[in-house]
């Protein structure tokens, strides 16, 4: 009995202190600049208040809007995606728990029992013999010290991989977080389109009364008559056309929260949604590598340099130890008598000769550990030229917006003089019609800019790695919360 515990011990004491055959792991260097791009279409001001190190802001202080917060928690508790990457995780974690039991010994308790006749001219006595045998023993089944490594290398891979599924969820989140608020946006800019288009064809319709008042009293020709109906009908359609892009913005909203949204929680128009926090410029590119996907390449990385140990381990011999310690009788009470101890020790090693798979299965994890340094640097400069468009759209927005609003008051203006002049006699109601449209189009593209500008603030949150922040800054607000002042 005290062989086989030593036995037992010694076999434990090497696979716990056993190395590993896998190469050092070195993050590879950013393949990206440490400062983002500059030039005219970046914004270069900085407020003095904003450190050089300056953090991202949690999702609760950037998004202001308690509505939108609401809606955007809905989606963290429904969403099938972020359900489906949770279970990816507890699968990952399931499956590097079971590589890991790997290193650990299988120990079975086993009894046994059997009975046996054997006939006279077998027994060797000349006589008809009964035999019986019983016994119960702990036995260990093949199991591999791992002298080489090569067991904890694949449970090196499978920890990074289940690493990896994590960040992936994370990434899921972030990705959600920002998709929900792109659509909560998107539907308000649609609804203030929407209303726009429902106020034009008003406007338009009471144009067309008036100039069919005007052709009865044959002030004006017939021409002028189609010229506003075509107005009215192209008025129509635009609010056929918002009104279906409406529902579908709240399909689309209702799908990415995995419920229906109350309608208390929708916005009435972009106007209506709180500002959000601006980002702090000065931030460092090496945010960048914080970002889940980063993080999840990285760990992918980890693991391929984890599959280069467990290949070069499959070209040493392999240990494997199958032993056993119980007791045997020829009497079932007899079993735990003294004497009756029995054991087994059997220990195989298995040295390779010649095996052209191992080679081939190194070369290939050595490819492979190459293959994930590329994805790794490339989902790095992905992610800086992901910020950079961001950057470049915040520093020219604001100009854009303020262009578009001097448009819109041009053509309102326009459009006031050339209706007054068409009342008067004094012109024709072809440029009562250019102005009409000109003024339309700047008033919807100018709510299109508004969009794009508040649609580039989250977008750049997310892509700085933004939005992942677990429950930790208070509950979400209530169902039902007030709407937000309109700026």
């Amino acid at each position: 009995m005290n062989r086989n515990t030593l036995v037992i011990v010694a076999g434990l004491l090497v696979a716990v202190s056993g190395c590993t055959l896998a190469p050092d792991y070195n993050r590879p260097a950013a393949p990206i600049p440490d400062r983002w791009p500059g030039g005219p279409a970046y914004a270069t001001t900085q407020p003095a208040s904003a450190p050089a190190d300056a953090d991202l802001p949690p999702r609760r202080r950037f998004f202001r809007d308690s509505r939108l917060l609401h809606v955007v928690d809905l989606s963290l508790r429904n969403n099938r995606d972020l359900r489906l990457a949770s279970l990816n995780v507890e699968r990952a974690r399931a499956m590097y728990g079971v590589q890991r039991a790997e290193l650990f010994p299988i120990v079975n308790a086993i009894a046994n029992g059997s009975q046996q006749r054997l006939p006279a001219d077998l027994s060797g006595t000349g006589s008809p013999l009964t035999v019986k045998q019983y016994g119960a023993s702990l036995a260990l089944s093949a199991w591999e010290i791992d002298f080489f490594g090569r067991i904890r290398s694949l449970s090196e891979a499978a920890q990074q991989q289940y690493f990896a599924t994590e960040q992936a969820r994370q990434d899921t989140h972030i990705l959600l977080v920002s998709s929900v608020a792109n659509a909560y946006l998107t539907l308000a800019a649609d609804r203030e389109a929407l209303t726009l288009a429902r106020t034009t064809l008003q406007t338009q319709q009471e144009a067309y009364a008036l100039v069919k008042r005007r052709l009865d009293e044959g002030v004006i020709p017939e021409l002028d008559l189609y010229r506003s109906q075509t107005q009215v009908d192209l008025a129509r359609a635009d609010l056929a056309r918002f009104t279906q892009a409406v529902a579908q913005d709240e399909n689309a909203l209702n799908l990415l929260v995995g419920s229906p949204v109350p309608e208390t929680l929708l916005p009435d128009e972009l106007g209506a949604v709180a500002p959000f926090l601006e980002i702090a410029p000065g931030l460092s590119s090496q945010v960048l590598l914080r970002r889940p996907d980063i993080l999840q390449a990285e760990a992918l990385l980890k693991a391929a340099y984890a599959n280069i140990g467990a290949a070069r381990a499959a070209l040493f011999p392999r240990i494997t130890l199958t032993s056993s310690l119980g007791t045997g009788s020829n009497q079932l009470n007899g079993l735990f008598a003294a004497g009756s101890t029995a054991w087994s020790v059997a220990p195989e090693v298995v040295m390779p000769i010649f095996d052209a798979r191992a080679w081939a299965a190194l070369r290939v994890t050595q490819v492979d550990k190459r293959l994930a340094v590329v994805r790794y640097e490339r989902a790095i400069q992905t992610a800086f030229r992901e910020v950079a468009d961001s950057l470049a759209v915040r520093g020219t927005i604001d100009r854009q917006i303020a262009a578009q609003e001097s448009l819109v008051h041009a053509a309102a203006q326009t459009y006031k003089l050339s209706n007054g002049r068409y009342l008067k006699g004094l012109d024709s109601y072809l440029s009562v019609l250019d102005a009409q449209q000109s003024l339309y189009a700047a008033q919807q593209n100018l709510v299109r800019l508004r969009l794009a500008r508040m649609a580039n603030q989250v977008r750049l949150f997310s892509v700085l790695g933004g939005g992942w922040d677990h429950t930790t800054e208070g509950p979400p607000p209530q169902e039902g919360a007030p709407a937000q002042a309109k700026r």
